[in-house]
């Protein structure tokens, strides 16, 4: 662990000494870890209730200190910390997005009450590199129902080649889908920038009622509240199907109406 330098402390109940701490690299949108060691420097007991009471969290600030995530995840103290007494704790930490400079800022917070920066407390201040959400541009496809002529043409047109095997993000197709031909880099860029599941417009052959909500042209949504269909999925992501289409349902996703997948006309889908 990196030892913390010194800092002011205020006289009063409530005061935190920052001792320690070490993170993982942090990758934008990702869940990672973090450990503190802090020293109770004031003259109140530190005393967390369930998800109440007196809180260890975070903010992300950009390179000028503004707020870019305010109310980190909260974790909670084992055992009641008296004065002078010093703890170490691990600590979740979701990486904000995009990529890029930030400052992570650890801060106390008394539960619906105050944060104790607000009360003249120091934080700990870490200036992190948040890298991207994928280590490498790497995508595969998988095709349901096999191998198809036009698909697999319009796969060799892609802005980002597909790869065979192994690769950071996986894609769900159905056999005679069209792909535009910007959708390798847009989902990649997708991905990059901290999603684990990114879908986007489906283009039927024929009007489609069903397919409405996913029409093309749209903006980026991460609160869609539909699956998203057709999705291309990090690890850890897994596919289900929906109107008989491979479908994702679950968090840390985005809808992107500019990513454009044309299907073939009588697909197999089973039509409500």
């Amino acid at each position: 662990m990196e030892r913390v330098g010194e800092h002011p402390v205020p006289p009063g109940p409530l005061a935190p000494r920052w001792r320690a701490w070490s993170l993982e690299p942090p990758r934008a949108g990702a869940p990672g870890r973090a450990r503190v060691a802090l020293e109770n420097a004031g003259s109140a007991a530190w005393h967390s209730h369930g998800d109440t009471g007196v809180q260890l969290a975070y903010h992300w600030l950009d390179p000028l200190g503004n707020p870019i995530v305010w109310d980190g995840e909260r974790t909670a103290f084992p055992r009641p910390v008296a004065p002078g007494e010093t703890v170490e704790l691990d600590v979740p930490v979701r990486a904000p997005r995009p990529p890029g400079p930030y400052r992570l800022s650890f801060d106390l917070v008394e539960e619906h009450r105050f944060w104790f920066s607000e009360i003249g407390c120091a934080t700990l201040d870490i200036a992190v590199e948040v890298a991207p959400r994928i280590a490498a541009r790497t995508l595969a496809v998988r095709v349901a129902g096999g191998a198809h002529a036009q698909t697999s043409a319009a796969l060799a047109a892609q802005e980002e080649p597909v790869v065979d095997g192994d690769a950071e993000a996986v894609a769900y197709l159905v056999a005679g889908a069209l792909p535009a031909p910007d959708w390798s880099r847009r989902l990649l860029d997708a991905h990059a920038e901290g999603w684990a599941a990114v879908g986007g417009a489906v283009v039927p052959a024929q009007k489609d009622r069903e397919l409405a909500a996913w029409a093309a042209g749209g903006g980026r949504n991460p609160r869609f509240g539909r699956p998203l269909l057709l999705p291309s999925l990090l690890e850890g992501a897994e596919p289900g199907a929906h109107l008989g289409l491979p479908a994702y349902l679950g968090e840390d996703g985005l809808f992107d109406g500019r990513i454009e997948v044309r299907l073939p006309p009588r697909s197999g889908r089973r039509r409500a």
